[in-house]
């Protein structure tokens, strides 16, 4: 399962987050999966996708960053994913025109 995860820097501080995954690294357990992660250009907040199979791997990761960060986390689909589930949904698609095409 995909999660986007919304790190909240505490204080809007980023520089003691920074400073320990220099330190110490991204504090994974196995099993846990970084996919990629994007920061706010004010350092306030990140956005990170992280991938696992057990949720509790999630929440053993947040317990070392708790004390500096606040976390959103939100269970994601790929778009793919979502174009999947939706399409037998959407009913038949409209006959387009050659110039739509």
């Amino acid at each position: 399962m995909l999660y986007m995860v919304i790190e909240h820097f505490r204080d809007g501080d980023a520089i003691p987050v920074y400073r320990r995954f220099r330190d110490r690294g991204r504090l994974m357990p196995e099993g846990l999966r970084y996919v990629s992660s994007w920061i706010t250009e004010d350092f306030q907040r990140c956005f990170q996708v992280m991938e696992c199979e057990d949720r509790r791997l999630l929440e053993e990761w947040m317990s070392h960053w708790k004390d500096l960060m606040d976390f959103e986390v939100l269970p994601v689909i790929t778009s793919v994913e979502a174009v999947t589930t939706v399409a037998p949904k959407l009913g038949p698609a409209p006959a387009r025109s050659e110039r739509e095409r």
